[in-house]
């Protein structure tokens, strides 16, 4: 099958280990994506020093000059004019910690993914591993999905599976999703770049198999 080099914009707000996993994998030609353009919301992201220190172009979106934090639709204007600079094939949202809004959605010249630490559509939101060990589930992992104006409700496009230990806490469940993570979003992006998943053409790309593709990585 024919195999595309992507062009990638990723948006970060915290560590940035996922985009580490990301820039790895492209300087090693383990993943055929071209990362054009990092943005962070927050000047002081260790994702930032990652970026640079992996030579790609940076840009912080943080503060005004008055020191006070940059309006949601300050940070959307700014970045819309450079997503329509780089023209990026997809923008991944990585730890991206802003809820955009639908204007800006339906906005950007491309589609947009996020990954997030729940089995979709399942605890969506924000504390996804002490919810799951509240309701006693038996398994947990995270999604990869497109974005929609309605939170983490686009879409799933890949999901990863693992199996909820009777000693699991929500810091073990965690760190146990997180190397997960970093496994699925390359996965995912590697079959958009060969063409197995089409964001633009969701209904061919999933004729074979029913959407997320799921892994059990446990």
């Amino acid at each position: 099958m024919m195999s595309k080099k992507l062009k990638i914009a990723v948006l970060v707000s915290g560590s940035g280990s996922n985009l580490q996993v990301l820039i790895d994998q492209m300087q090693a030609g383990k993943l055929n994506v071209d990362i054009i353009g990092v943005i962070s919301n927050v000047a002081d992201a260790y994702a930032v020093t990652r970026a640079k220190n992996a030579g790609l172009r940076t840009v912080v979106l943080s503060h005004v000059p008055n020191g006070k934090r940059m309006g949601i639709k300050t940070f959307e204007k700014h970045t819309l004019e450079l997503l329509s600079e780089w023209q990026p094939d997809v923008v991944v949202l990585a730890g991206f910690m802003r809820v955009l809004s639908a204007e800006f959605i339906a906005q950007v010249p491309c589609p947009m993914i996020n990954l997030h630490p729940s089995l979709l559509p399942n605890y969506k939101g924000l504390d996804t591993h002490a919810r799951v060990l509240a309701a006693g589930e038996a398994q947990h992992g995270c999604s990869v999905h497109v974005v929609t104006a309605e939170l983490d409700a686009g879409q799933v496009l890949t999901q990863a599976v693992l199996a909820v230990r009777h000693h699991d806490t929500a810091q073990s469940l965690q760190q146990r999703v997180q190397k997960l993570e970093h496994q699925l979003v390359p996965f995912t992006l590697e079959l958009m770049s060969k063409g197995v998943l089409d964001l633009n053409h969701l209904q061919q790309s999933a004729n074979f198999v029913a959407l997320p593709y799921r892994l059990w990585l446990d």
